[in-house]
């Protein structure tokens, strides 16, 4: 993908990755829109960076999906790049009284909106490019979040279809598979000795201008190239406390 110039949508934009994604599409001289459930998140985003548009929108909900795909359609039809970043992550047990419905919060949030989303967006001409966040917990689960593990691991398999699906329409599908890294994705405080987003967002960047389109760092680049004994090893080894 080129990498300045684009019109580009950025789900969960205000917080974690989501933020570091913006400030440098931003930097890079792109028009940056990002959407989030938080409008406090939101408006703190637009302070800092007058130009980035925002918009609040509950991914959980179909009908606000489609809401948000009707506003871009007709306020910013000429957007060229959707980045599927929102995500939650629930650490729990599959005994805990409430397991299920978190489960299905993860699912509505991880799944089921960046699969409606690309159905959607795929209709906009002049979308070229769709970026999906996964997770190096795609290729190996952190039992203490089995259901945000097997969404990962979901959403890295679409992602795979996806990019032979979408050749004909010539829409390019770009991979980022990023490690646990320092945010407050499931909760404060749990990944503090994680690698800051800033540098994982220089090796996004830097890999986006070498033209890859599974693009990893750290942890997730050690796992996409394991065999199954190495898988299991790093399965023992995470969940063994």
């Amino acid at each position: 993908m080129k990498i300045s110039n684009n019109k580009v949508l950025i789900t969960g934009g205000a917080s974690g990755i989501g933020l570091g994604l913006t400030e440098r599409f931003v930097k890079e001289h792109n028009t940056v829109i990002i959407c989030g459930r938080r409008e406090s998140l939101l408006e703190e985003v637009s302070k800092k960076y007058p130009s980035v548009i925002i918009r609040r929108c509950d991914l959980s909900k179909s009908s606000e999906r489609e809401n948000l795909f009707g506003w871009i359609s007709e306020k910013h039809n000429d957007l060229s790049v959707l980045i599927n970043n929102a995500g939650i992550q629930h650490w729990m047990s599959v005994s805990d009284s409430d397991f299920f419905q978190r489960a299905k919060e993860e699912i509505a949030i991880n799944i089921e909106a960046p699969v409606h989303l690309t159905a959607l967006f795929t209709n906009l001409k002049s979308l070229n490019t769709i970026i999906n966040i996964t997770s190096g917990l795609s290729f190996v689960p952190l039992a203490r979040m089995p259901v945000y593990s097997a969404t990962k691991a979901f959403f890295h398999s679409f992602t795979l279809s996806l990019r032979h699906l979408l050749k004909s329409k010539n829409i390019e599908v770009i991979e980022v598979i990023p490690p646990a890294l320092n945010t407050e994705l499931g909760g404060k405080s749990l990944h503090n000795s994680a690698p800051d987003v800033s540098d994982f967002i220089e090796a996004v960047f830097m890999q986006l201008k070498q033209g890859k389109t599974e693009i990893t760092f750290g942890f997730s680049e050690t796992m996409i190239k394991a065999g199954p004994e190495d898988l299991q090893k790093a399965f023992d080894r995470m969940n063994s406390v």
